[in-house]
């Protein structure tokens, strides 16, 4: 009987173990999100795209409950402005979908060119930050091994430039970035962003000083 007990018992810690084991697709995805990015290929080939510098590092790394990031974007000629500075919380969700949410930092310009940092945003915490309600995310992997998503419907409010939403469509694979985001007024007219298609940021490299 003991034999028996302990048998099933190994059986139940080894699925314990698979189950709880590292997520492979998660650490693919934020593997693929870290660095340093530039649109410039694309901004030479269409003079209708900037020259944007992506920087993505992580944050908060002994956390276990997410991956998290600290994003930058700059014309590439301004990198000391930069116009976006945001948090990610990367997580699986539930099945095959993943989850990049967004948070707003306080006092944005304290941390400009924090990426740069050894240990980037050390000071702040999760609880420190506002999460844009509606504006994460939804990543699936597709048939090219990718991952794929968007927003969901008109639920990210912004008035950005006279907008009342923004969506953001997402391709994320190895060594490369493409980003669209747009905003709409109330009537879904495009007030702002790239009108053409996906800005493209290329992998530079790891972030630079």
């Amino acid at each position: 009987m003991r034999s028996i007990t302990l048998s099933a018992l190994l059986i139940v810690l080894a699925l314990a173990a698979a189950c709880t084991g590292p997520d492979e697709d998660l650490a693919t995805l934020t593997t693929w999100m870290t660095g340093s990015f530039g649109s410039g290929a694309q901004a030479v080939a269409d003079s209708s795209y900037f020259d944007i510098q992506l920087e993505m590092v992580p944050v908060w790394t002994d956390r276990e409950d997410a991956r998290w990031f600290y994003v930058e974007q700059a014309v590439a000629t301004a990198k000391e402005r930069p116009y976006r500075q945001r948090v990610y919380r990367v997580r699986r969700l539930e099945g095959d979908v993943f989850e990049s949410a967004v948070f707003s930092l306080p006092e944005p310009e304290q941390h400009i060119g924090a990426w740069r940092d050894a240990e980037p945003l050390a000071g702040l915490g999760p609880e420190d930050l506002e999460v844009r309600e509606g504006c994460a995310v939804l990543l699936r992997r597709d048939g090219a091994g990718r991952f794929a998503g968007s927003t969901v419907d008109q639920e990210c409010v912004s008035s950005l430039r006279g907008a009342a939403y923004a969506t953001s469509e997402v391709i994320i694979e190895a060594g490369r970035i493409e980003s669209w985001d747009r905003g709409f007024d109330a009537d879904s007219e495009q007030v702002w962003g790239a009108v053409k298609g996906a800005y493209v940021f290329d992998r530079l490299g790891d972030p630079a000083p």
